[in-house]
C-alpha cells in the first residue's frame, strides 16, 4: 500500500507504531529542527571568520583549504547545484551554482572567476546572523535575517541574507539557497 500524502503517512505510522506492528522498523526523521537551523548558521559565521584567520596567519594556500572543507560540509553541491548568490558578485558571474563558483568567491585565486578576490579573506574578527523568521516545512527549513560582519578595524557590515537548508542521505544539514545582498539604502 502506498499513502502519498505526508500527514496520512506519518499518522499511519503512529498509529502502526502504537499497536506494536512497526515497532521493530527503524524510523528514519529527516525533519529540521530550529535548533539545527540556528547551529547551521552559527556554523557558517563561525567558519568565516575561521577562513579568515587562517589566512592571516598561514596563507591564502591554507585559507583555500579549510573552504573547501567547509563548503564539503556545509553546502549541498554534492546534491546538485545549490542557488547561491554572494553579496559582492557581478554579471556575467552573479550566481555560483558550482562549487568552484563558491570556492572562488569565498577565496579567489581561480582564473576562471576574475573579479573574486575572495570574500573571506578580508580579515573578518566576529559574525553573527540575526533571523528575521524561520520558516520549517519538515525536510526543508528558510531564513530570512541578517548577518553582521565585524572587519580588522572594528566596522561592522550588515547583510541581508537567506538561506535554505535540507538535510543530505546522512541527516547532515546542507544549504541548498543561499541569498545575500547589501541592504537597499534610498538617496
Amino acid at each position: 500500500m502506498t499513502i502519498r500524502h505526508p500527514a496520512l503517512a506519518a499518522a499511519f505510522l503512529a498509529l502502526a507504531t502504537v499497536s506494536g506492528s512497526a515497532s521493530a522498523q527503524t524510523v528514519v526523521n529527516q525533519a529540521i529542527t530550529e535548533r539545527e537551523v540556528v547551529a547551521a548558521q552559527r556554523a557558517w559565521c563561525d567558519a568565516l571568520v575561521s577562513i579568515s584567520t587562517t589566512h592571516a596567519s598561514q596563507g591564502q594556500p591554507a585559507a583555500k583549504a579549510l573552504a573547501e572543507r567547509v563548503i564539503d560540509a556545509a553546502y549541498g553541491y554534492q546534491m546538485g547545484a545549490v542557488l547561491f548568490k554572494p553579496t559582492l558578485t557581478v554579471a556575467p558571474q552573479t550566481f555560483r551554482t558550482t562549487r568552484a563558483g563558491a570556492l572562488a568567491y569565498f577565496v579567489g585565486g581561480d582564473s576562471a572567476f576574475p573579479n573574486d578576490k575572495g570574500f573571506a579573506l578580508s580579515g573578518w574578527t566576529k559574525c553573527e546572523a540575526t533571523n528575521s523568521a524561520i520558516f520549517i516545512a519538515g525536510t526543508s527549513a528558510s531564513t530570512m535575517g541578517n548577518v553582521a560582519i565585524t572587519g580588522p578595524n572594528g566596522a561592522v557590515t550588515t547583510v541581508d541574507k537567506t538561506w535554505t537548508f535540507v538535510k543530505d542521505s546522512a541527516g547532515q544539514l546542507r544549504i541548498v539557497v543561499h541569498h545575500s545582498s547589501l541592504p537597499y539604502r534610498p538617496n
